[in-house]
């Protein structure tokens, strides 16, 4: 029994390391760098802010990035529900 231990335990330990690699590629993907951070917070007005709250850093600043990419004139294209929370406070 102690030699089909010592036999599995090698194969079962290389598996478990490979799976916990691909689960660190995973939130490698997911982290967010310094850079990142500051861009959000050098541009970031109550709505970002609010998303950020909300949602996480990653998708906040996807949001943000969409909504300058959609910049109209200078002025940014808020979202439909955004204009509800403006009038509504």
């Amino acid at each position: 029994m102690q030699g089909l231990a010592a036999l599995l335990f090698p194969p079962v330990l290389m598996f478990f390391a490979l799976a916990m690699e691909r689960v660190q590629t995973g939130l490698d993907r997911l982290s967010v760098g310094r850079a990142h951070v500051e861009e959000f917070l050098e541009t970031a007005d109550e709505t970002d802010v609010g998303n950020l709250a909300k949602d996480g850093l990653p998708a906040a600043l996807d949001e943000l990035r969409q909504r300058r990419s959609n910049d109209v004139g200078g002025e940014p294209v808020l979202p439909a529900d955004s204009d509800a929370r403006t009038r509504a406070s």
